[in-house]
């Protein structure tokens, strides 16, 4: 799951963290593998702006699946603060932690802190990821870098520093992708981090997979399709009808009206979602989209779409998250398309793992 949040701006932030954690329980309880929650500052439809503080709160209630920020933006952290405190939740967590990482992508969240250019937002999170790093070694070291100065203390043995590394040695680490060629998603393969795809349409997701496939190879790395992820809107119910109108007239269709679509068109990715070159993207509406670009229907119907999908991409990659969207006056039918989806579609889906094997 990607909670990203898509929640209607007048939800309290009490509701948004409530809605969360519920969602991360149930996800854990059913048998989702992973979790993974949006950072916004200031958006009023995505409105998790510390996911640290939910996964934290998470923890304590589930037993099995991951946690991540998707993404932490990292212009707008410290890099030794970051840091040490997604190192401190990894240990926290004993192996279920993974650090997303982004660039940002809204002016309104770099605006508020003092950023209006948002050309160099790359190279400064290409410098945070490079002195994460080093922090995580917790080796003596000093640097001044284009955007920020860091390093670490000198060891005193009458007074030892606590160990800052992360939980087994090492931060598994992700990166979105928005655009398409993405220099994030190359960034991914060439230090083998997992990349994550925003769906956009099949051959922007085609694009990721071939920039990544070209990194990893170049730098001596297996091109594992098993590490992708993509992220895409999917509702499941008992019958088609039910599925269609859960996402029509549910979050899902009142997200995409009010916050997704005009989001889309304003980083023009949403003409590569339309269908039929013959559709006028503003034209696409709910019943379009639950035909074309979400996945709707029966465990029966959306196995078919999925494998459908799956043959146009050219194979399945390796995790599908969807996101999450605002069904809390009646959680119960989205919270039983989570389900249907992980017992009654998920296991009867070919993977990347067996194409590989195969």
């Amino acid at each position: 799951m990607f909670q990203t949040p898509f929640l209607r701006p007048e939800r309290t932030a009490r509701q948004v963290f409530d809605w969360a954690i519920r969602q991360a329980v149930h996800a854990d309880r059913i048998g989702f593998s992973e979790y993974w929650l949006g950072e916004h500052a200031t958006l009023d439809w995505e409105s998790i702006p510390n996911p640290e503080l939910v996964i934290a709160a998470a923890a304590l209630q589930t037993k099995q699946i991951k946690f991540g920020p998707l993404a932490h933006l990292l212009p707008y952290h410290h890099p030794a603060t970051l840091a040490i405190q997604t190192a401190w939740l990894s240990q926290i967590l004993e192996g279920r932690y993974m650090l997303g990482v982004a660039n940002g992508a809204y002016p309104t969240d770099a605006a508020l802190r003092g950023i209006t250019d948002m050309s160099k937002n790359h190279a400064m999170m290409f410098e945070a990821i490079q002195m994460m790093e080093k922090v995580w070694k917790a080796e003596p070291f000093q640097e001044q870098g284009e955007f920020w100065k860091v390093g670490f203390p000198e060891a005193n043995p009458a007074k030892p520093l606590r160990d800052v590394r992360p939980y087994g040695g090492k931060m598994t680490m992700a990166m979105t992708g928005l655009s398409a060629p993405s220099p994030s998603i190359a960034f991914a393969g060439e230090h083998g981090f997992i990349p994550a795809s925003v769906y956009a349409g099949n051959p922007f997701l085609r694009s990721h997979f071939e920039t990544y496939k070209e990194k990893m190879e170049a730098n001596g790395r297996k091109a594992d399709r098993s590490m992708h992820r993509v992220v895409r809107d999917v509702i499941v119910a008992d019958t088609d009808a039910e599925a269609r109108k859960l996402a029509i007239e549910g979050g899902i269709g009142l997200a995409w009206k009010k916050y997704i679509k005009p989001t889309y068109e304003r980083f023009g990715v949403l003409k590569g979602l339309v269908h039929d070159p013959s559709v006028d993207p503003a034209d696409v509406d709910a019943e379009y989209l639950a035909e074309h670009v979400w996945i709707t229907g029966s465990p029966e119907t959306v196995r078919q779409k999925m494998e459908a999908w799956f043959d146009d991409l050219g194979g399945p990659f390796g995790t599908l998250l969807i996101y999450s969207h605002d069904y809390i006056d009646d959680p119960e039918p989205w919270e039983h398309s989570m389900e249907l989806l992980v017992k009654e579609v998920a296991p009867k889906l070919p993977s990347a793992e067996q194409e590989a094997v195969a």
